[in-house]
């Protein structure tokens, strides 16, 4: 079984950083790309940043300059780092991961639970 874990979000004003963290968990042979999406009541999933196995990134236009993300290998772990950040960044946030089983198995994508990044003064 495999888990993705979040953890970090909470409440922030105009101008605060955050820092989420997401570490896969269970019987994980490797991990492939990692990212965040966040989402919005009433609008769909977007993607905010992903990175690959070999540090590669990709950022939504929206978030270019003010976001980071990372990952620790070793860990499974992903990262974003989110500074300047804007009441439009309220949503929740999703870590996703493109999650191999085992040797030869297709890879499947994995979602966390989702955690809640309010920005409000």
């Amino acid at each position: 079984q495999v888990q993705l874990v979040e953890s970090g979000g909470g409440l922030v004003q105009p101008g605060g950083s955050l820092r989420l963290s997401c570490a896969a968990s269970g019987s994980i042979f490797t991990v492939g790309v990692m990212g965040w999406y966040r989402q919005v009541p009433g609008k769909q999933r977007e993607l905010v940043a992903s990175i690959t196995v070999g540090h590669s990134t990709n950022y939504a236009d929206s978030v270019k300059g003010r976001f980071t993300i990372s990952r620790d290998n070793a860990k499974n772990t992903v990262y974003l780092q989110m500074n300047s950040l804007e009441p439009k960044d309220t949503a929740v946030y999703y870590c996703n991961a493109l999650i191999y089983i085992r040797l030869g198995v297709l890879p499947r994508d994995y979602w966390g639970q989702g955690t809640q990044v309010t920005v409000s003064s």
